[in-house]
């Protein structure tokens, strides 16, 4: 279980393409021989393919989801796209079906692949119970930071929390909270500007959407977009105001969320994306690993030439590791 089906979706892909990039992207599809397609793109400067992904994608693979047996017959097709001697795809389940059959179709029509870490993984499968059993299982500290800032913020004055999952004023209203929290966070600013506000309302529309905001006398101190889709709840972005942790209102937040995910969507899971940092431990109780694939063609002279600088590349790495 993972939040795979929603960033191998046309809906998902098709939201890359429009708004996913500062430059939009020559998307190429690549046919599978189990009637699914690979989505790609060209990589900078024209030179390479690789998957149609960027730092918002929690995860890659075809579209639609599939558990494809032998792939006889990408790379034939996959040439026919041109690739310039080169593919990268990432971020990937290492124990996707798919990815096992695709290395070993490059790797038998001339081409030598290498696998690399991508970003750690932490998520939470949801025990029985519910969150009543999840939120007993968490270390005292997490629980009792929430519980003072409760208390924080009643001491404080009016607050509340929303959750917003559909289109319409309210979610516009919400939508405009979340561009406020975050333009007071410690976050930089996104890049591309238009890509979340896009993807607030395409989640809307798809039923994906989980856009919560935390207001303190009509101010709104926190925000956090979660979206849920086949049985689990992916924790996308997530900010509040500067200078009130105090009032822990990213904690109270989340564990809301949590709640809602668990106890209301009834997810099986809750996935917290890409990053290693350290709170995410206290929130997950399991962690894995996201990899990348490169492959370069053994028959395409620029396959040689990128195959030889990335070996150099790691080489390089090592040695520096090493001093």
């Amino acid at each position: 279980m993972s939040g795979g089906g929603l960033f191998q979706s046309a809906a998902w892909f098709a939201l890359l393409r429009d708004h996913g990039f500062v430059t939009p992207p020559q998307v190429l599809r690549c046919p599978l021989p189990n009637g699914g397609v690979l989505p790609l793109m060209r990589g900078p400067g024209g030179h390479g393919l690789q998957a149609l992904a960027n730092y918002y994608s929690g995860l890659y693979g075809p579209m639609p989801v599939a558990t494809p047996g032998p792939l006889a017959g990408f790379s034939k097709a996959l040439r026919g796209l041109r690739p310039g001697g080169s593919l990268r795809l990432q971020p990937l389940d290492a124990d996707a079906p798919w990815l096992a059959a695709l290395e070993s179709e490059l790797r038998a029509s001339g081409w030598w692949t290498s696998r690399f870490f991508a970003f750690a993984n932490w998520y939470q499968p949801v025990p029985a119970g519910g969150f009543e059993a999840y939120w007993a299982q968490r270390p005292s500290p997490l629980r009792h930071s929430v519980e003072r800032g409760q208390r924080r913020l009643q001491r404080a004055g009016a607050w509340r929390i929303d959750i917003h999952t559909a289109p319409g004023p309210a979610l516009d209203e919400a939508a405009r909270a979340y561009a406020e929290v975050y333009a007071q966070s410690w976050k930089q600013a996104e890049q591309p500007a238009g890509f979340v506000p896009a993807l607030i309302q395409r989640a809307a529309q798809q039923g994906w959407l989980r856009l919560g905001v935390l207001w303190l006398d009509g101010r709104p101190l926190a925000a956090q977009l979660w979206l849920v889709h086949g049985g689990s709840a992916c924790i996308f972005k997530l900010a509040y105001v500067e200078g009130t942790q105090k009032l822990s209102p990213g904690s109270v937040l989340t564990a809301a969320l949590m709640r809602h995910a668990m106890d209301v969507d009834r997810v099986q899971e809750v996935d917290y994306l890409s990053g290693d940092d350290a709170y995410k431990a206290d929130w997950m109780a399991q962690r894995r690993e996201r990899v990348g694939l490169l492959a370069f063609d053994q028959r395409h002279p620029l396959g040689w030439v990128q195959a030889a600088r990335h070996g150099l590349g790691r080489l390089r790495a090592q040695w520096r590791g090493g001093r």
